[in-house]
């Protein structure tokens, strides 16, 4: 292209520059041109606070457990997150303030977080509500929280008194009831030693963390073996059973999960439990009462005089029942 070429443009850009501005004046004076942006333009709903649904809005506890109810708040700008208990619309804290003298209450918060977490020390039952979280907008916006506060407890399947023959294996198995996350461990006890780490030969403990269950087991059980077993999770309270190991003069002790008073009857015979006599001036007054293991029980009332030892009434009665 040669110089004349391109010196020649110059005159037809600047009309045409001064045409797009003659043309932008017109519709400005016709009104077709919006000389401003309406107030309301910029305030859609992601300019102002509000709250990021993902976070779980109910949260079970166990006793003892901190509970964490976190809130998150999307173009907070300068506003103020605030904790309330529904229950009683108690102020609970303020940003990170804490406005409640049970210190058991924190705001957590973290510079530049959208997150505005309301953590509870060692809760209990009766924390048990609704909680929100609020944002000091005008008017105000809140979510609400559930916190559910449950007692976790383990339990040891079967009885709580086993009868095991000599040589036999002990299987014990324990479940953490109610416990809203899997125990960090659960440790098993004979009386105050852990039996997890025992240096006896034979024993063997499985964990599943996931299925909240723990086995203890016992191979060729003996009388040393005999006593009080405890399960003990990390985050519930613990539950017992007492193991008897009987040697084989007596098999109708020896015990697989059966009651151990069915296992009993058939080893005692009647035994007198009370005996008693009242003796007055005119009446002497005797009440025999025997019970046996087969879960019977009896007795008889005998009245009778100083002048006229034989007696003056007598009655009795018998009663019988089983188990099995």
């Amino acid at each position: 292209m040669s110089q004349d070429m391109k010196y020649s443009w110059g005159p037809t850009l600047r009309v045409l520059w001064v045409s797009q501005l003659w043309l932008l004046l017109l519709l400005f004076e016709s009104g077709l041109v919006i000389s401003e942006v309406p107030p309301h333009y910029w305030e859609t709903p992601y300019s102002q606070p509000y709250f990021d649904n993902s976070s779980r809005r109910e949260v079970t506890a166990t006793v003892g457990q901190a509970a964490l109810l976190h809130c998150r708040v999307r173009n907070l700008g300068d506003r103020a997150v605030s904790w309330i208990r529904k229950r009683d619309l108690h102020i609970l804290t303020v940003g990170i303030l804490t406005y409640t003298n049970d210190q058991r209450f924190q705001s957590l918060h973290s510079e530049g977080s959208d997150e505005w977490t309301l953590r509870i020390s060692s809760p209990q039952p009766r924390d048990s509500g609704t909680y929100e979280c609020q944002v000091s907008t005008e008017p105000k916006i809140s979510q609400g929280f559930r916190l559910n506060v449950v007692v976790s407890r383990a339990k040891i399947l079967g009885n709580a008194e086993l009868f095991i023959k000599s040589g036999s294996d002990i299987n014990l198995t324990c479940l953490a009831m109610q416990s809203p996350v899997p125990p960090s461990f659960i440790y098993w006890y004979k009386g105050k030693r852990v039996m997890n780490y025992s240096q006896r030969g034979g024993i063997n403990v499985i964990t599943e963390r996931s299925t909240r269950t723990s086995k203890l087991l016992i191979a060729k059980a003996t009388s040393a073996d005999s006593g009080n077993y405890t399960c003990s999770p990390s985050s519930s309270d613990s539950a017992s059973v007492v193991v008897h190991v009987i040697n084989g003069e007596h098999p109708a002790a020896m015990q697989h999960g059966n009651s151990s008073a069915s296992s009993l009857r058939s080893m005692w015979s009647p035994v007198p439990l009370l005996a008693i006599t009242t003796t007055t001036a005119a009446v002497a007054v005797t009440w025999n009462w025997n019970w046996n293991w087969n879960w019977s029980s009896g007795g008889c009332f005998v009245a009778s005089t100083v002048l006229l030892p034989a007696a003056l009434a007598k009655w009795c009665w018998s009663r019988s029942w089983s188990l099995s």
